[in-house]
């Protein structure tokens, strides 16, 4: 019964994570290369559009569920524990970030803002420290997704994960140094993007 219940919850997690994850994966490959373009539409129009053309990416994948999750590893302890740890670090990395990166920031409302309102630079508190919190804090709950669910599709999710998440990361850069200039070239000189320097951990 147990095992069966362990099964059922693999399932879940693995479903759950292909659907939700695959469009996130790729919507901000619409948003930044047009920003010029969405600024003219704005914010809220902008969201609604991104919506529309991504809305089919999870229907679609929700549809191919059983094809694309016809191989599982099985449940694995050890795999199980280890994924327990990604995910807390996960969420102890999203409670810092959430202290100063509020939803409208997340969802892109200064990039979609005119120029006159180019928004804040955060560099308080764990963006003292990296650069890009959301993006590792993603990353480390994929691992632990892939880690306890222990399907084919996740891990395969993950390995597209990171690449394309750093492709993410030099469009939103060239952004920022556009917005905010010296002050974010600055910034970037003195903190790393994803792995903090181990004297600021110290």
């Amino acid at each position: 019964m147990l095992e069966k219940n362990m099964e059922s919850a693999q399932y879940w997690v693995a479903l759950l994570t292909i659907v939700l994850f695959t469009p996130f994966l790729f919507i901000w490959f619409i948003v930044h290369p047009f920003t010029g373009m969405w600024r003219r539409i704005g914010p809220i129009r902008t969201w609604l559009c991104v919506t529309g053309i991504l809305f089919p990416m999870p229907a679609a994948v929700y549809h191919f569920r059983e094809s694309l999750l016809a191989i599982s590893f099985g449940f694995k302890l050890s795999m199980a524990i280890f994924a327990l740890v990604f995910f807390v670090a996960s969420i102890i990395i999203a409670g810092f970030r959430g202290v100063y990166l509020k939803a409208g920031i997340r969802f892109g409302w200064p990039q979609l803002a005119d120029e006159e309102n180019p928004g804040r630079l955060l560099t308080e508190g764990i963006y003292s420290r990296i650069r890009h919190p959301t993006y590792v804090e993603g990353g480390l709950a994929l691992v632990s997704m892939a880690l306890f669910s222990n399907y084919l599709a996740v891990y395969v999710l993950l390995a597209a994960y990171f690449p394309l998440i750093y492709l993410v990361v030099l469009m939103e850069e060239r952004e920022l140094r556009e917005r905010f200039g010296k002050d974010y070239v600055k910034y970037s000189e003195e903190v790393p993007r994803f792995i903090p320097k181990m004297r600021s951990i110290i």
